[in-house]
């Protein structure tokens, strides 16, 4: 069974490496051949949200849209489409209807954020919000045979739609990230520690406040992965301030003590899956969360994580850690072991293999009764 994924990211994105980078060599021993197709290139990704580099950037998305009409052609060599979130990042579905009504291959959609949630980008203002064709998640579900799902709340959305989901959570293979060795570092401060991306730094920001009174009860650095950030400053704060690297991530995962997780509870937001904190819980890290959407329903609340959603909830989550070494040990072994049993790699796997056979299976139980196969499993 060969399945083309097309996605709008390369591999430096967490969507593309974690819900379909990390699937290819575990779906091949299942007989499934996932090959994945981003469509934007790595140094486009890098400069996309670069206003200064505007003009380079419209080149790379003149030379992604050119390489997607390369992939339309090749389509009608596989089984089934599995398109991750959109082909395209701007303009209507054309390649996908193209796909799926005229070449009628099967579409399988993956969302893991609330795509179908309008805002204005914060880089390119109204203009490239109108480009982004919001309404084009509505047509990719109509015309899927199947929306695998980040979370629950994305699940209700399809659902809604009349149209059949499953949910498989955003994971990392459990064998890469681990818990590191407790062994005494040559600095024995306490890393707070948040990973994210520009667009998810706002919601770090809004806990400064806390963060600064803390630091002036308690010591701890503050150390911020991929914010996009030249400089950040926190008033009082020690702050290590980071670019995010794809061959670094799970160390600078586990370097950190205790994780932050704050969110901005928004339609956006609450579509959000929540993947921050099952990478903290791989990796034996204790983490303060705000109790959004699949947020609320990810780990054990007062076992793996605490919940704050006023400033007070989030000094006092915080500094109940900073103090207390034995506790943030047991918290982050219980979260290592929530994430053990919930949200191992290969049960995910064997769900989306599944998932797919069926797909077409069912597209070609419906080619039997009109006498036209699909190239795959005819059995």
């Amino acid at each position: 069974m060969k399945v083309m994924a097309l996605t709008s990211h390369p591999e430096q994105a967490a969507a593309t490496r974690y819900r379909l980078v990390q699937f290819v060599a575990p779906l091949a021993e299942h007989g499934i051949e996932l090959i994945v197709k981003p469509f934007l290139d790595p140094q486009t990704f890098a400069d996309l949200y670069k206003r200064e580099a505007a003009l380079q950037n419209a080149l790379g998305l003149l030379k992604a849209a050119v390489r997607r009409v390369r992939d339309l052609i090749e389509a009608v060599n596989v089984d089934l489409i599995l398109i991750q979130r959109e082909v395209m990042m701007f303009g209507p579905p054309v390649i996908e209807w193209t796909m799926t009504k005229v070449l009628r291959r099967p579409l399988v959609l993956d969302l893991d954020d609330a795509t179908y949630v309008r805002y204005v980008s914060p880089t390119y203002g109204r203009i490239a919000s109108a480009l982004k064709w919001f309404s084009k998640t509505d047509d990719l579900i109509a015309w899927s045979s199947l929306v695998i799902c980040g979370n629950r709340h994305i699940a209700d959305y399809v659902s809604s739609k009349g149209k059949s989901r499953i949910i498989i959570p955003t994971v990392v293979d459990l064998e890469k990230f681990r818990p590191r060795s407790r062994s005494k570092r040559v600095d024995d401060k306490i890393v707070v520690g948040w990973i994210g991306t520009h667009s998810t730094f706002p919601y770090l920001e809004s806990i400064f406040p806390v963060l600064t009174e803390l630091a002036q009860h308690y010591e701890f650095r503050l150390k911020v992965i991929g914010a996009g950030r030249a400089r950040i400053e926190v008033p009082g704060v020690e702050v290590e301030n980071c670019e995010w690297a794809l061959e670094q991530e799970i160390e600078d995962l586990q370097s950190f003590d205790i994780g932050l997780y704050p969110i901005v509870n928004d339609a956006w937001a609450v579509g959000k899956s929540g993947f921050k904190a099952i990478q903290y819980m791989s990796v034996g890290v204790p983490y303060v969360i705000s109790p959004v959407g699949a947020c609320a329903e990810i780990g054990e609340p007062g076992i793996t994580r605490f919940c704050a959603t006023t400033e007070r909830e989030w000094y006092d989550a915080l500094a109940r850690l900073i103090t207390d070494e034995g506790l943030r040990h047991r918290m982050g072994k219980a979260g290592r072991a929530h994430a053990e049993k919930h949200y191992a790699l290969p049960d995910q796997v064997i769900k989306l293999a599944h998932a797919l056979r069926s797909v077409l299976k069912q597209k070609n139980s419906v080619a039997r009764e009109t006498g036209e196969f699909l190239s795959g499993d005819k059995t």
